[in-house]
């Protein structure tokens, strides 16, 4: 009896760790983000999506709902992919969409795809939430939606007269600071080296700072994101453990029957 208590109790043990360890895998992910997180009230922003592709299908499509507040202006072409706009009765862009075009395989697992678009801040300090919609080969869809705290959450941009100041106050990021000095009258056709930052045009910038900035992209980023590659290794070694641990707990259970 106390051999059959033991192997029960292992069986048992293994299979809460397998399971755990399957959890823990599911979280280790990587979530479709907008960037800047934080923005100058009034600016005309440069905006930047991106979408890892979590699971082993290439990801299709992507839909982003523009928050209310937000006045969508442009958007950066990019081969390979057909984009489209939504409008309400106001003739406003309400939400835009990315989808695979001719031999665009779409998104492939270990890869990450960014997409850049302009659009006009609120006047006012406030915080806007940009849900998006991931759309897989298998039809399966990724409704990034959430809360902050939940598995699927929506990107926060926080619009702040002092973007600065909000985002030290936030968390530490990657921002320029004071790149629009001096650009008064900039001229829409020069760019500078170097811009292209997803979190660039945090101050009050013009319409012809913005699109200036704007990052010139490739059909599919073939260079793997280290962050999303490092989640992904993560995932595949606990869920390779938690199936050996389960295999364990199954080959221990049929040696004691046989016994």
């Amino acid at each position: 009896m106390k051999k059959t208590s033991w192997t029960s109790k292992l069986i048992s043990t293994v299979s809460v760790s397998a399971a755990a360890l399957m959890l823990f895998a599911g979280f280790a992910s990587a979530h479709v983000t907008v960037n800047p997180t934080v923005a100058q009230t009034s600016a005309w922003q440069t905006y930047t999506i991106k979408i890892p592709s979590e699971k082993e299908l290439p990801t299709t499509k992507i839909t982003l709902k523009v928050p209310e507040g937000v006045a969508f202006k442009q958007y950066q072409p990019l081969a390979g992919w057909k984009i489209s706009t939504e409008k309400n009765d106001s003739n406003e862009v309400t939400s835009i969409t990315w989808e695979v075009d001719g031999d665009n395989e779409g998104i492939l697992a270990g890869q990450f795809q960014q997409f850049n678009f302009v659009a006009q801040n609120p006047q006012a300090e406030t915080e806007v939430a940009w849900d998006a919609f991931q759309y897989y080969s298998d039809g399966s869809i990724v409704e990034w939606t959430g809360e902050p705290s939940d598995s699927t959450p929506h990107s926060i941009t926080t619009i702040s007269e002092e973007p600065a100041a909000a985002g030290n106050a936030a968390a530490s990021g990657d921002h320029h600071g004071s790149a629009a000095t001096g650009n008064e009258g900039h001229d829409d056709t020069s760019t500078e080296a170097g811009t292209g930052d997803a979190n660039a045009a945090d101050d009050d910038t013009t319409l012809g700072d913005a699109l200036t900035d704007t990052v010139t992209g490739e059909p599919n980023n073939t260079d793997t994101d280290t962050g999303t590659l490092k989640l992904q290794q993560a995932t595949l070694i606990v869920s390779i453990l938690a199936l050996i641990m389960s295999f364990l707990g199954i080959a221990l259970a049929t040696r004691r029957k046989k016994r």
